[in-house]
């Protein structure tokens, strides 16, 4: 199908840039989205099962790390003092900004009438939801006595126990909360559409049930669809903000206290970048082999990948910004103490994680300024991987570094993690591949509604605004 804007294209155009591939009828969308889902468990994929066995044996990992953290006590960490936040909070850091594109994809390219969001945002917003989860539990593991986390709460008791609100601990829990909140219900009010269709082609009673009670009674008509409109667009405009403020929330936990390398209010904006940097990694980790396995590369489409491998050099530039500011500070400020942290990150014992995130976030996210590159599904696969590892090497430089060298000499200590660390961590992607594994089963991994409204905006206009804003430039650049 040729691209019908009225203008003669220009040569080399691909059809691949358009949001989805032409030619898809809401039927054709119905079976590649649904029919994963409603089949059943003796047709569900080998590729499936593999994945998901080796998340659960990574969850019982994590479930055992748990069981002995909490009768051993936090002492099976490498946490010590000085270094009294080790990895649990490095990790708590890593995984909230892995949730933070999810939301940027859904509410903010919403609220922008982005088009090419409609057929990744669903799943994106799983992994935010699903990345939270394994992002607030460490938080509440890291105090020591877990089963009292509740004291974080103000609630009437007759003990008259207050939270410390001057504690950023506690700034975490109202933030990560409010954020989690919203994100959940944001991502629900999105699925009851699609939840409606599937109880409606459904084969089992079962699952006529299921999506029939999670669907809240959809009918389709005209005032359900104006309701849900309006509540969908308020809770994108409720979420966008949560962007900004649960990461700046996050990083005011280091900026307020009194270390070198961390009170300077650079932290946030630097905090944020660096989330969505992350995130956009994940998406693009997620994307690329869920189009592969479930046959949608008729709908995630190159432009998909293009513009959010678009979005990752953006912040991963900004995040690389950041780490020069941080030396120029350091510098500029004339204070021994911050000019010594920055040249013990640098060459000090913990020299080579250094290196090792320049690399991994300056180095290889170059090549995407080239389209080839952000056109190539498995190189932007195998980028994203680096960059994720590469964020993980930067909270650990920026915490643990920090922490092991102090203003006082005589507090100086080191740090070496334990077995019991890297369990937990690892076990936590077992449940992040766990909750994921689970979503794509028995959910739809694209949004088939607003998927619908795109192929009805081509097929009446014959490509999407952005697309003949694009193709009338091109003509008239070709006429002058």
């Amino acid at each position: 199908m040729a691209v019908t804007s009225g203008k003669a294209a220009r040569p080399g155009f691909k059809e691949t840039n358009r949001v989805i591939v032409p030619g898809q009828s809401y039927g054709e969308i119905d079976d590649r989205v649904l029919t994963p889902v409603l089949v059943g468990v003796e047709k569900t994929p080998l590729w499936w099962w593999i994945g998901f066995g080796i998340s659960g044996a990574l969850l019982v990992m994590y479930l055992v790390s748990i069981v002995k953290l909490i009768t051993t006590g936090i002492g099976i960490f490498g946490n010590n003092i000085p270094v009294a936040w080790g990895m649990p909070i490095v990790n708590f850091v890593w995984w909230i900004g892995i949730g933070h594109a999810g939301t940027l994809i859904s509410a903010a390219l919403l609220l922008f009438r982005q088009p090419w969001r409609t057929t990744v945002n669903r799943f994106a917003e799983a992994m935010t939801i699903f990345a939270v989860v394994c992002a607030g539990l460490y938080p509440i593991l890291h105090l020591g006595r877990p089963w009292v986390f509740y004291w974080l709460v103000p609630y009437p008791n007759t003990f008259g126990l207050f939270p410390q609100f001057r504690s950023p601990l506690d700034w975490d829990l109202f933030a990560i909360g409010t954020y989690f909140t919203i994100s959940l219900v944001f991502w629900f009010i999105g699925l009851i559409p699609d939840l409606a269709t599937l109880r409606d082609n459904a084969p089992t009673k079962f699952q006529r049930l299921l999506y029939g009670v999670l669907s809240l009674g959809w009918t389709g008509s005209t005032r359900a669809w104006q309701r849900y409109q309006r509540a969908y667009l308020l809770l994108a405009a409720l979420s966008f903000p949560l962007v900004l403020s649960v990461h700046s929330t996050i990083a005011m936990d280091f900026a307020v206290a009194q270390l070198p390398g961390w009170n300077n209010t650079i932290m946030p904006p630097y905090f944020v970048a660096g989330a969505v940097f992350a995130g956009f990694a994940m998406v693009l980790i997620l994307a690329v082999p869920l189009r592969k396995a479930l046959k949608l590369e008729h709908l995630i489409t190159m432009r998909h990948l293009d513009n959010s491998a678009k979005l990752m050099l953006a912040t991963g530039m900004i995040v690389v910004y950041g780490y020069f500011i941080e030396i120029f500070i350091a510098w500029y400020s004339g204070v021994e103490a911050e000019r010594y942290m920055i040249w013990n990150r640098m060459f000090g014992d913990h020299a080579l994680f250094f290196w090792a995130l320049i690399l991994c976030n300056f180095v290889a996210i170059q090549p995407l300024w080239f389209r080839r590159v952000r056109q190539s599904p498995w190189v932007l696969f195998f980028i994203s991987i680096i960059v994720s590892i590469g964020m993980w090497l930067e909270r650990f430089v920026i915490f643990i570094v920090s922490l092991t060298k102090d203003f006082l000499l005589s507090s100086w200590g080191d740090y070496v993690s334990t077995f019991w660390d890297w369990s937990l961590f690892i076990g936590s992607l077992g449940l992040f591949g766990t909750l994921f594994f689970l979503f794509i089963r028995l959910l739809p991994t694209i949004a088939t509604a607003e998927t619908k409204e795109t192929v009805f905006h081509d097929r009446e206009h014959g490509s999407d605004a952005f697309e003949k804003i694009r193709m009338d430039y091109y003509h008239a650049e070709e006429t002058a």
